[in-house]
């Protein structure tokens, strides 16, 4: 039977890791904070005290993390999953991270005569949970076959970018960039719209379901105009994350993204006012408050 360990149990991943539960597969899960782990452990799950005890004996390895640092960290290293990865196993990373952190992965792993898939995913807490995820995978087709069952168990789509693991992560970094400008152009709508004494709410009623029919417009111009940023299923500290590795692989491509840098110019700007821990559309506040109409909860 399928064996599968699981590193990260955030937002994001623990509705994953429920989903691979379900299928009954024997399932090996880590978190940083252990009592997450000991919390989720059940008939056919056990909580690890290791990253590398997560990849002990597993034919897929899935991690599901913040940032860089938080993956390298996992991976390498003594008691990094790779050091028990098994030449026939698969580690497949879920998490956003950028394009220069995937290759640097990837070399390691080739290096240690193991495989790795990056495979980013879009969605949200809710999203997770039901299993409706959709799926960007890097690397090679018959890799992305190979790990297809324990991808559909989470996602409602796969889309093989390319052949190189880092494609999937820049084209996971184009998708959030589109939804950060997409929830910067409505703040600064709404934002309009209240200078001219105008309530944005028929507004967005007509654009979030049919202008330009969308969740990203629906769920974020909700909480927008609900202030009710909390608790957060996406912190606006990993919104501004994301936008600055964008950045960074325009940099590395030199590809000009005025619109990008206007988007995490005004992230970077709620962050430096305590707003980091918030749900990514309080960055309204900092949008109204540009206008002249301060906190956007009072408005």
């Amino acid at each position: 039977m399928t064996k599968i360990g699981f590193i990260g149990l955030g937002n994001m991943g623990v509705g994953m890791a429920r989903n691979i539960a379900a299928k009954g597969w024997p399932l090996s899960v880590w978190n940083r904070s252990p009592s997450k782990a000991e919390s989720f452990a059940g008939a056919n799950v056990a909580a690890v005290k290791t990253p590398a005890a997560a990849a002990d004996g597993a034919d897929f390895v899935i991690t599901m993390l913040a940032d860089d640092a938080a993956l390298e960290a996992v991976t390498l290293g003594s008691e990094g999953l790779l050091s028990r990865l098994a030449p026939e196993a698969v580690h497949i990373s879920m998490s956003t991270v950028s394009a220069s952190c995937t290759r640097t992965l990837a070399a390691q792993h080739a290096a240690a005569g193991r495989l790795f898939l990056a495979a980013p995913v879009f969605g949200r807490p809710d999203v997770a949970a039901g299993a409706k995820l959709w799926i960007a995978a890097g690397g090679a087709a018959a890799l992305v076959e190979r790990c297809r069952p324990v991808l559909e168990a989470m996602g409602q789509g796969i889309i093989h970018v390319g052949e190189a693991p880092d494609q999937a992560n820049v084209f996971k970094l184009a998708g959030n960039f589109l939804i950060g400008s997409m929830l910067e152009s409505l703040c600064e709508a709404f934002a309009l719209l209240r200078k001219h004494g105008v309530d944005p709410r028929p507004f967005h009623e007509l654009i979030a379901k049919n202008l330009f029919r969308s969740p990203v417009y629906e769920n974020y111009g909700n909480i927008a105009l609900s202030g009710r940023y909390e608790p957060p299923a996406f912190r606006l500290a990993l919104g501004l994350k994301d936008m600055t590795l964008a950045l960074q692989a325009a940099q590395e491509s030199q590809t000009p993204m005025p619109v990008l840098s206007a988007v995490h110019g005004n992230l970077l700007s709620a962050v430096a006012r305590g707003l980091g821990g918030l749900d990514m559309p309080a960055v309204i506040r900092v949008v109204e408050e540009n206008a002249g109409l301060g906190d956007a909860e009072s408005a």
